[in-house]
């Protein structure tokens, strides 16, 4: 019997637009799979043990929830998600979660806030939302029967970039991405997958959460041999519809 254990960090606090749905998609695939699931949450002033953990996940949080982390994160659990990230736990951060795994913000007025450092990216406030719905290609997901294509939603002012040894999860296909500028979507390190999407991402995309918990379980069991498939046709025919409706002309 496989098991898993997903850390949820600061579910209070980082859970921007239904965020915590990629936790339940987690969840429920591995269960319908036999696969055992243990859901663990750890918000301020509890100690994130990673050797316990097989996902982390950061969800969104606007600048007030990010403000009253700061503390803890970098006082507290700051080199330990280092750690956790160099030890290739695989990580799913979304939004506010995405900056903060970066190496700095850079406010409207030219402060730079220190955040993790865990990944060489970094970002800067923007005098615009980004805001849409967002349709990006990721090539590792691509195979014969699919494009590789993956749906979301975005909002966000900061415009990241991505740094020496960071590629970036997807290439944009309808949206902004990470900074409207460059084209690109995300970032992955490692086994660290990042994204601005929100909706939440994985419910709509399961090829891209059976991703994450194939590269868990390898991590965990090196002679895993793969997920048995699951029938998926109303979430890819709704993922379809969505892709088609918002990359129409």
């Amino acid at each position: 019997m496989y098991e898993l254990t997903i850390c949820h960090l600061y579910p209070d606090l980082l859970n921007l637009y239904g965020d915590r749905g990629n936790i339940i998609a987690l969840s429920k695939r591995c269960e319908w799979r036999g696969i055992d699931v243990k859901v663990v949450h750890i918000s301020l002033n509890e100690a994130f043990r990673y050797e316990d953990y097989d996902i982390v996940f950061m969800g969104g949080g606007q600048d007030y929830e990010q403000g009253i982390i700061q503390d803890d994160l970098m006082n507290g659990k700051r080199q330990l998600i280092i750690d956790a990230v160099e030890a290739n736990k695989v990580f799913l951060a979304i939004c506010g979660g995405f900056q903060l795994l970066g190496k700095y913000y850079r406010t409207h007025e030219g402060k730079d806030i220190e955040c993790i450092g865990a990944l060489n990216l970094w970002t800067h406030g923007g005098d615009r939302r980004l805001i849409g719905n967002l349709v990006f290609e990721c090539d590792f997901l691509k195979h014969e029967n699919f494009n590789g294509h993956v749906v979301g939603f975005e909002n966000h002012s900061g415009k990241t970039y991505l740094g020496e040894g960071i590629k970036p999860l997807g290439k944009v296909i309808k949206g902004f991405g990470n900074n409207s500028e460059d084209g690109f979507e995300g970032a992955v390190y490692k086994n660290v997958f990042c994204s601005y999407s929100h909706g939440s991402l994985l419910p709509k995309n399961p090829a891209l959460a059976d991703y994450l918990i194939t590269k868990a379980l390898l991590n965990k069991y090196p002679d895993f041999q793969g997920l048995s498939p699951l029938p998926d046709s109303f979430e890819n025919r709704t993922r379809e519809s969505l892709i088609k409706r918002f990359t129409a002309v």
